[in-house]
């Protein structure tokens, strides 16, 4: 499995100080300008997320080439590339422009963060809040993720983390 050539990729998360990422097809809080900020660093990027994802969100997003991972392989929907594992998705990729962002859900994250050097960066939204919910982040090593930029939010902070 290769990256898309030259491109960054990075898996963007709003993740909870428990580490809750949604609950069923929700986002379990509503912090003004956090979603701003993910359509901020998102824009002009290939987005590669799960089908449970793309139907929480319910559409394509402006601005952005959308990859939808499904394993269901008489799935479709307008506007949509769609991708039946991770290679292939990388492989759809290919033929467009812009970083590849893995935007959700958490097996998605974790089959990114999974093979080894594919990812390069973590963007992650630090919610103070501990909501219920029944999806959360894939744990991983922060040693081997140094945070190298950290912008301070009224309600949330961007960490951005870079492989080491």
């Amino acid at each position: 499995m290769t990256t898309p050539s030259g491109r960054t990729v990075r898996c963007v998360a709003a993740v909870a100080r428990n580490g809750v990422i949604g609950d069923g097809l929700d986002i379990p809080w509503k912090v003004p300008g956090e979603q701003a900020e993910f359509k901020r660093r998102t824009l002009g990027s290939v987005l590669l997320m799960g089908r449970a994802t793309y139907a929480s969100i319910g559409r394509p997003l402006p601005g952005r080439t959308t990859v939808v991972l499904t394993r269901d392989p008489a799935w479709t929907s307008p506007g949509v590339l769609v991708a039946h594992d991770l290679a292939g998705a990388l492989a759809l990729a290919e033929g467009a422009t812009g970083d590849v962002v893995v935007a959700g859900g958490a097996q998605v994250y974790a089959a990114a963060l999974a093979v080894p050097r594919l990812v390069d960066e973590q963007v992650l939204t630090e919610i103070p809040l501990e909501p219920a919910g029944d999806t959360t982040y894939p744990a991983f090593d922060e040693a081997d993720w140094p945070v190298v930029e950290r912008d301070e939010h009224e309600g949330f902070t961007v960490v951005v983390r870079r492989r080491a």
